[in-house]
């Protein structure tokens, strides 16, 4: 009776977890939503660093940064300008 069941329960064991799949895939699950999460957080947290670094470019600064950038102002005048502006938001 016992050698009749044993490869019965083989069988058994054997498809359990499907054809093909062993149980391998029940450890991929859990990494595939820790990197899906964590790329997630990278991303998000990258594009708020962008974000707070290059600041709004409606304000002063960034008007300042643009009229630089396009000749309509010298690197002294941009600089004295920026300092005027950073030391009235203190």
């Amino acid at each position: 009776m016992t050698t009749a069941i044993l490869p019965a329960l083989a069988s058994v064991q054997a498809h359990a977890w499907g054809p093909g799949y062993g149980p391998g895939w029940f450890f991929l699950i859990p990494i595939f939503w820790i990197l899906l999460i964590g790329f997630f957080i990278f991303f998000s947290r990258r594009m708020y660093w962008r974000h707070r670094v290059q600041g709004d470019p409606m304000s002063a600064e960034g008007v300042l940064r643009e009229r630089y950038a396009r000749g309509e102002i010298d690197e002294t005048e941009y600089r004295q300008r920026l300092e005027v502006l950073r030391a009235n938001r203190k």
